[in-house]
């Protein structure tokens, strides 16, 4: 089964990757402490796609309480994220801290379109520890307790 990043999430990341391009492409200090967020970003968004937010495409089907088989492979995700979990938040924190130069760096040369976006990373960041990095852990707990259910159901079923 495919696991599919909900749209909304994946245009939220290919817009911050754009205004971050944009602020490397503005030269000076903020070039320089742009580039440094991408250095540090770039990697750490592609663990996101890989395993962290595909699980997230499972919400709306969960919600209707639809659970199959198949849905068992999220495990492997959900369970990198959770052995991950600590170094994803690690990296949260140096983000913040290069995102923090980036703003300094900007207001003082009066560029405050990049001391805003830098702002917008900070909340995305935020976002991603208080809401989506839990809702991806609960889903593979829920997929799990559901899929052990269904396989205890089918072998009991012929029981007694």
């Amino acid at each position: 089964m495919k696991f599919e990043i909900p749209e909304s999430l994946k245009a939220e990341h290919e817009e911050l990757y754009e205004e971050l391009a944009g602020a490397m492409k503005a030269g000076g200090k903020v070039g320089d402490a742009a580039k440094k967020v991408a250095e540090i970003l770039h990697p750490h968004f592609e663990r996101e796609e890989e395993f962290a937010l595909p699980p997230l495409g499972l919400l709306q089907v969960l919600a209707t309480k639809k659970v199959d088989a198949e849905m068992k492979e999220v495990l492997e995700m959900t369970k990198r994220l959770k052995t991950e979990h600590g170094r994803m938040l690690e990296e949260h924190k140096e983000i913040i801290k290069a995102l923090e130069n980036l703003a300094k760096v900007a207001k003082r040369e009066k560029k405050m379109e990049y001391a805003r976006f830098a702002e917008k990373l900070k909340l995305h960041a935020l976002n991603e520890e208080e809401v989506l990095y839990p809702a991806s852990l609960l889903i593979g707990e829920y997929v799990e307790i559901r899929t052990e259910w269904m396989e205890y159901e089918h072998h009991t079923a012929g029981c007694c």
